[in-house]
């Protein structure tokens, strides 16, 4: 019983959410960008360029959210890139986005260097404190689980909410899921297909950087190599969890911050009994397993991964 009391603790929960904000982050990013017919295997590098660019620009002398401007500016940047290669030009999105993701990652580890050449350890940075909003805070349960957060947790999820309406309410959200679709019908209603496609993968890349921003200016205060850890690749499989669906992609990053926290915690009970190995396996097991249940059905834009040709039929 010990065993499932932790998921009825409140620091569970409080725990789980914290875990799934850069996801948050990560797979409403990819879910722009999927839904304009662009796949973008470049998440893994963009979280990592933007957790460095967020860390080091607060280590600079800037302000928190200053960090926060330039993670979004250099993620945008490497969308752009993204889209002038799979969009404009018309090259595989897949070799593309891997291109992406180790020169990104590269360029971060090489700017760590250059600006820290010495340095035996990460310098610390304060980052965002928790907040304690007055009546809400005090809130039972949904207090401390929901506005005990940071702000960056609090920017994630209304982020997602603000994808969600963009997307189903706003006349260009309809028109980049229309690319996503049917791009060709789009270009006959005298839209640009491709600034439609480069502009959802340019937002959607700069939402993804804060995902890694999160890592180094919320959720600890330094940046390590290898600290974004596969997360935008758990990303990629959660927006088919989703099935390209905001809602449904705030669930799946909570579901795997459950996961990944009731891991940590079944550790604490069961103690040397089993490897660490095996507890840390749960989480990407258990992912799996939503992923084939949920996923079987989804429905994917029609025009994913297929470049367009302007004038083509």
């Amino acid at each position: 019983m010990e065993i499932f009391d932790i998921l009825l603790t409140v620091s569970f929960w409080v725990a789980a959410l914290r875990i799934a904000t850069p996801l948050i982050f990560g797979v409403t990013g990819a879910l722009l960008c999927e839904r304009a017919g662009v796949l973008n295997l470049g998440i893994e590098g963009i979280m990592t360029v933007g957790a460095m660019t967020g860390w080091i620009t607060v280590h600079l002398g800037g302000s928190l959210w200053g960090g926060v401007a330039a993670a979004m500016a250099m993620g945008a940047l490497c969308g752009l890139v993204l889209a002038v290669l799979t969009v404009k030009l018309g090259l595989s999105q897949h070799v593309s986005g891997l291109g992406v993701t180790m020169l990104a990652t590269s360029a971060s580890y090489f700017t760590y260097r250059v600006v820290l050449p010495n340095a035996n350890t990460p310098p610390r940075i304060q980052p965002f404190e928790p907040l304690n909003i007055p009546g809400l805070s005090d809130l039972p349960v949904i207090g401390p689980i929901l506005f005990q957060q940071t702000a960056l947790t609090l920017l994630a999820i209304a982020l997602v909410a603000l994808t969600a309406w963009f997307l189903a309410r706003t006349p260009l959200g309809l028109a980049v899921r229309a690319v996503g679709e049917n791009p060709a019908a789009v270009e006959a209603q005298g839209l640009d297909v491709h600034r439609l496609r480069m502009g959802a993968v340019v937002a959607g890349s700069a939402v993804m950087a804060l995902g890694g921003a999160f890592l180094t200016m919320s959720a600890f205060n330094a940046f390590f190599f290898e600290m974004v850890a596969g997360r935008g690749w758990i990303c990629i499989a959660l927006t088919v969890f989703a099935s390209w669906r905001p809602g449904k992609a705030l669930l799946g990053a909570i579901l795997f911050g459950a996961f990944d926290a009731f891991q940590v915690r079944l550790q604490q009970v069961v103690g040397g009994a089993v490897p660490g190995q095996v507890f840390l396996m749960i989480p990407y097991l258990l992912s799996i397993v939503a992923l084939v249940v949920w996923s079987r059905k989804a429905s994917y834009p029609k025009a994913l991964m297929v470049p367009y040709i302007k004038g083509q039929r």
